[in-house]
């Protein structure tokens, strides 16, 4: 939603929203992965700061816009180098027969 430029801020929140009261409403597995820890944790601050926020208007989303971009990389590149590991094992594995 944050690449969407044409997104106003009204419709960001509650598309987000919505997006997590489904989330809510799923039954959470306990995971231990720092990923999925540091993925809830994302998207508490990010509720947060948007649900309860009576000034989140057009140029907020805009200013933070980026910032979230990047945090979202983050998470994505934290994400790929837990399965990159297990793969890079598995061949060096079967390497040795």
């Amino acid at each position: 939603m944050f690449r969407n430029k044409e997104l106003k801020a009204d419709a960001f929140a509650k598309k987000f929203r919505e997006l997590k009261e489904k989330l809510s409403t799923t039954q959470k597995a306990p995971l231990d992965l720092e990923y999925y820890r540091e993925l809830e944790t994302y998207i508490d601050r990010l509720f947060r700061q948007i649900a309860f926020s009576e000034d989140f208007d057009d140029k907020t989303l805009d200013d933070i816009r980026e910032a979230e971009m990047s945090n979202l990389n983050r998470l994505q590149k934290m994400k790929n180098s837990t399965s990159y590991k297990k793969a890079k094992h598995k061949i060096s594995n079967e390497d040795w027969g």
